[in-house]
């Protein structure tokens, strides 16, 4: 039988990456990439058409059908779940996640694996070299060297 709980830190930690990641969404257009050492998946969310939805009671973060981040108990005290389309990652703590900024917007890089996503939130509709942008600025956290992910964490 497993036991999952929710400890007080993993709240207070996990609790304050949701409460960052729903600031993400207060700009109009986030991208969302999943990035390996074989390529890049990117989207653009609006969030003018998208619904979202920052649900404090359940520490839950809904955006439309597509996007979905939540803290959860689990045998380690607490876990962050991220689903997007096809995608689900999940970050136990400190370590697994990196705060990024640049020129064109601020972002939050997660990484599991040798994957990582960024849900990206820029000040205003990137036009012009999407893919270019989205990966230099998740190389300001992770890059990739002989197939080899090398991540460095904010915290």
């Amino acid at each position: 039988m497993a036991v999952s709980n929710l400890d007080m830190h993993a709240l207070f930690v996990l609790g304050d990456l949701r409460a960052k990641l729903v600031k993400q969404f207060q700009t109009r257009f986030v991208y969302v990439t999943e990035q390996t050492a074989e390529g890049l998946y990117m989207a653009e969310i609006d969030t003018q058409t998208a619904l979202v939805v920052d649900d404090k009671q359940r520490l839950e973060l809904k955006v439309g059908d597509h996007f979905r981040a939540a803290v959860l108990p689990s045998r380690e005290g607490g876990k962050f779940e991220i689903k997007f389309r096809d995608i689900k990652l999940t970050v136990y703590g400190l370590g697994e996640y990196a705060f990024v900024d640049s020129a064109e917007g601020h972002g939050i890089v997660f990484k599991e694996g040798q994957t990582v996503v960024m849900v990206f939130a820029a000040h205003e509709q990137l036009q012009l070299g999407v893919a270019k942008t989205l990966k230099a600025v998740s190389s300001k956290a992770a890059k990739w060297r002989k197939g080899e992910l090398t991540f460095k964490p904010s915290e």
